[in-house]
């Protein structure tokens, strides 16, 4: 596991930013038709790469701009086997998906990537259920086998890590970093949560990376936060504690809205950018090893802009 651990940029002092929503971009700001938040299914077509492509380029001129790294994950957050049935992909063809995606970054990778701005590629992995619902659970081998098909075809490709976002319970981060392990890849897992600070399977932040380290030999690089406003889990990493050291990264909602909110609304809520900026600020204060920081469900690269202007300022630094 050391061995990967000092490969990892992400892992060192450096500050980098993320993407935004690409789905909800994707579908409030440029009208486009997205089952099942399927992005990756956008780059069967060049209209639909370019619109993909052009999304990743606004974010990593910003990062640019702000003289940061870019973490960039592929839009493969709904590319696994169940999803790509539903979509009518084959084992075969999601495979190819997968790999098509990671070429997509790596190709803008060589078009971007400067000395002060390094960029890291993600193969992003996505809970095989609803990401917002705990309704349907694995045990941790089930979830093992599920996920291994995708990680083992992020193996043989040029990402730099793997990384589970959205997971509403602990079985399923197990089994996904068992599954990484297996493939000799490293991963991060990011958690979501509930307006209570928990994550939806009840579970509490901190026992959720505790036992998942526990169950994993702490194989997992870090952990993060995600599809979560700021405001749902302040006031409990206010609490401290060293597991606070294991969360390198967040990627907030835009919204306020619980998650149940959020699944019935039919509208866009991308909140305040500048109290996104303002939020991310005042996180740090409390996470001191978070160095990742974007955005997740409506947010875009106003709301990254005033997440790095916000940084500049506290530290002094001009905008």
């Amino acid at each position: 596991m050391s061995k990967y651990r000092k490969q990892l940029p992400l892992l060192e002092d450096r500050p980098f930013m993320t993407d935004g929503g690409l789905e909800t971009s994707l579908i409030f700001h440029q009208g486009v038709e997205l089952p099942y938040f399927a992005s990756y299914d956008l780059l069967k077509t060049e209209a639909g790469t370019a619109l993909i492509e052009s999304h990743y380029e606004r974010f990593t001129q910003l990062a640019r701009q702000h003289e940061v790294g870019i973490v960039l994950a592929t839009p493969t957050w709904r590319a696994s086997r169940d999803w790509g049935i539903k979509l009518g992909y084959t084992d075969t063809t999601l495979a190819a998906a997968n790999r098509r995606a990671v070429d997509m970054l790596v190709q803008l990778r060589s078009r971007w990537e400067t000395p002060s701005t390094p960029i890291v590629i993600v193969g992003t992995l996505g809970p095989r259920g609803d990401g917002y619902q705990s309704c349907m659970r694995m045990n941790a081998g089930d979830a093992q086998r599920y996920h291994a098909e995708q990680i083992n075809t992020f193996a043989a490709t040029q990402v730099d890590m793997v990384g589970g976002f959205t997971l509403n319970y602990i079985d399923e981060a197990i089994g996904m970093i068992r599954a990484a392990k297996a493939a000799g890849v490293p991963i991060s897992i990011s958690f979501t949560l509930e307006t209570d600070g928990r994550l939806p399977s009840g579970d509490s932040l901190r026992y959720a990376i505790e036992h998942t380290d526990a169950e994993t030999d702490g194989y997992a690089s870090f952990f993060m936060i995600n599809c979560a406003h700021a405001s749902h889990f302040e006031e409990m990493l206010r609490n401290g504690g060293e597991w606070l050291q294991r969360i390198r990264g967040v990627r907030a909602n835009a919204s306020r809205r619980s998650h149940a909110e959020l699944d019935e609304a039919d509208e866009l809520d991308d909140g305040d950018p500048v109290e996104f900026g303002q939020d991310a600020v005042r996180l740090r204060g409390f996470l001191t090893g978070m160095n990742i920081i974007g955005g997740c469900c409506g947010t875009d690269h106003r709301h990254a802009d005033q997440v790095w202007r916000a940084i500049k300022l506290a530290s002094g630094q001009a905008t």
